[in-house]
């Protein structure tokens, strides 16, 4: 496959977020596609950044069956002024890099304060990225961002908008807005490429996952009640559990594997670069389905009910209260979600079409998930030195 954006060995593509579920999902596709690449990657307490990088490739290498090209490694925490990288860091990146693809993101819907998470990385992060840019000379810029920029609004969300006055839902929502708007101000930037997915979830040919948030917690929630419920005696007759929707509710669920694949293709496509894209599926699933998915998994369908989305759920047994109290932290999540125009996105990538989320597809995710026992952790590599992470 052509990648006209990058001519040379020297014109490396600067990633951010490759430890997250997305961000593999890139590492892999875009080394397989030869785009030069540089990583920018925080180091744990436990794990080197090289460590941290080194240990994901050889999960893709076993997986694959094949040999991936390595990035170049680099230490670096978005939330420091320069990135926190090395004078001899940063002129390596001026010296061979001239485009980013900025991916790394906090997922945390919980508010706080602006030095805090969603804020801290997703938009101190980017205005400290932006600063690096402008610093370094790299003028093209893609973003992942997310669908829910929109906020509350419903009806057809078209991809040339952003700030259209909407009410946001939650600090993830607001956070990513405000990381789109600097993103779109900063003049010095040749192209500005945006990707908004919705509601990314596992790979669409075998459900692997790393995180465990929205569809995931839910799911997670429901498991820990059908083992509860296997330790009462008793047949549970009488047993009630109450989920507040109306089952008609559209959610707009897209697997990783498709979102890291339009993406990479995108980013190797210069004609394709200063877009805005939905990447959101052409056929939403509707709670019904989820809730056909977590009950049939967890073998609780017999005393599971839908109420209503207006409904509040009088006298919840322990069962119930439990649920409720774990997602309140998702409580935006299960409104309905309005029409992504998807114009920008089939026009670019045709051959590139959304797997179809339909109930069977969610069957094996969730199954995964499970089996899984919903964590994930690479395992560390061996080397001649000994044993790395």
């Amino acid at each position: 496959m052509s990648t006209d954006s990058f001519n040379n060995d020297s014109d490396f593509l600067l990633l951010t977020g490759c430890t997250g579920l997305l961000g593999r999902y890139l590492l892999k596709d875009l080394l397989q596609l030869e785009i030069p690449l540089a990583v920018l990657v925080r180091p744990t307490r436990r794990q080197s950044a090289s460590d941290r990088v080194e240990n994901m490739l050889a999960s893709w290498e076993q997986q694959l069956k094949q040999q991936l090209p390595r990035p170049h490694v680099i230490e670096s925490d978005l939330s420091e002024e320069s990135l926190g990288l090395s004078t001899e860091a940063e002129e390596w990146v001026k010296t061979h890099c001239s485009s980013v693809l900025h991916n790394a993101a906090s997922l945390s819907f919980v508010s706080g304060p602006r030095d805090a998470e969603p804020w801290k990385t997703n938009l101190t992060g980017t205005e400290n990225l932006l600063k690096f840019c402008r610093d370094t000379e790299i003028r093209n810029f893609h973003h992942v961002s997310t669908a829910y920029v929109c906020g509350a609004r419903q009806g057809t969300i078209y991809e040339n908008e952003l700030d259209e006055g909407q009410t946001l839902s939650n600090d993830y929502e607001w956070s990513k807005l405000e990381a789109e708007k600097l993103i779109r101000s900063a003049e010095f930037l040749d192209s500005q490429t945006i990707y908004r997915p919705s509601i990314i979830v596992g790979d669409s040919e075998n459900g692997f996952t790393t995180t465990f948030h929205g569809f995931y917690a839910a799911l997670q929630l429901a498991y820990v009640v059908s083992k509860g419920l296997k330790q009462l005696p008793g047949d549970h007759q009488d047993l009630q559990f109450r989920v507040t929707l109306d089952g008609t509710e559209d959610k707009n669920l897209v697997p990783v594997d498709w979102v890291s694949s339009f993406i990479s293709y995108t980013v190797s496509q210069q004609q394709l670069h200063n877009q805005t894209y939905h990447l959101t599926p052409q056929n939403p699933v509707t709670t019904q389905t989820i809730m056909n998915v977590l009950t049939s998994v967890n073998n609780t369908g017999d005393f599971t009910q839908l109420v209503g989305a207006e409904t509040h759920v009088e006298n919840p047994n322990e069962f119930e209260r439990m649920f409720y109290e774990n997602m309140q932290v998702y409580s935006s999540y299960w409104k309905n979600d309005p029409q992504f125009d998807t114009s920008n996105t089939r026009e670019a990538a045709p051959h590139l079409p959304c797997p179809s989320m339909d109930e069977d597809m969610m069957m094996m995710l969730a199954k995964a998930a499970v089996d899984m026992e919903f964590r994930w952790r690479d395992l560390p590599v061996r080397t001649e030195a000994g044993i790395t992470g």
